[in-house]
């Protein structure tokens, strides 16, 4: 009776840990940051375009690239 219930328990486990890792905000936003006011777009891979890539990592998004996000 205990092996399914541990089972259970690791398979819970394991499918919350995959589902953190796919998140590409990996960070809380963090309010302390100051950025510099240059428009010099790029597209966070929650496709939100930032104004810049220091916005983008205030922000908590690990990863973007040059560019406006496409509609």
């Amino acid at each position: 009776m205990k092996k399914p219930l541990l089972l259970l328990i690791l398979f819970v486990f394991l499918l919350s840990c995959s589902s953190k890792d796919d998140s590409c905000v990996t960070d809380p936003p963090d309010s302390e940051v100051v950025c510099i006011e240059i428009y010099q777009p790029v597209c966070g891979c929650n496709n939100v375009t930032y104004s810049n890539n220091c916005y983008a990592g205030a922000s908590g998004v690990s990863s973007w690239t040059q560019g406006e996000c496409s509609k």
